[in-house]
């Protein structure tokens, strides 16, 4: 039976969701904290959200889980942003068409301005991690809304 997505998109839904952290999430979230310099907010946010996969927003949103930020460690290390590349910063997700979210250890969250992260360019899209998911559900309710998909 085809859906109302489907039929007003031409292609079924795909995976929309914030998933809760489980046990092993939480402890990649301890084990995360220990192996980088990150905020408590992003600690504190990983003992409580798993992911966030949002495939059919805009060109999609996604904020990687605790233990693929660790796996990434090894062969990316802790990023170089700013102007002065001296900001240490941690890719925690992407956005569609290559864009990636980058916390710092301020506890801010940048979007870079290209899909490359060999380019330090990036804007502040929310001052923390509380505020980060709140702009997202007000995007996501605007979009829903009137079709529009907001900045972030």
């Amino acid at each position: 039976m085809t859906g109302e997505f489907e039929r007003r998109h031409g292609f079924p839904a795909g995976t929309n969701e914030v998933r809760p952290a489980s046990r092993d999430d939480q402890v990649a979230a301890r084990t995360h904290a220990q192996a980088s310099p990150i905020s408590a907010d992003l600690g504190t946010f990983y003992d409580s959200i798993g992911d966030l996969t949002w495939e059919d927003f805009g060109n999609g949103y996604f904020l990687d889980p605790a233990s693929d930020v660790l796996l990434r460690l090894p062969d990316y290390g802790v990023g170089d942003f700013g102007a002065d590349q001296k900001v240490r910063s941690l890719v925690i997700g992407s956005k569609g068409g290559g864009l990636s979210y980058v916390a710092s250890p301020d506890g801010a969250v940048h979007r870079t301005r290209t899909a490359s992260l060999d380019e330090p360019e990036r804007d502040e899209v929310a001052d923390d991690l509380r505020q980060f998911p709140e702009l997202l559900e007000r995007s996501l309710t605007r979009v829903v809304a009137d079709g529009a998909p907001g900045y972030l």
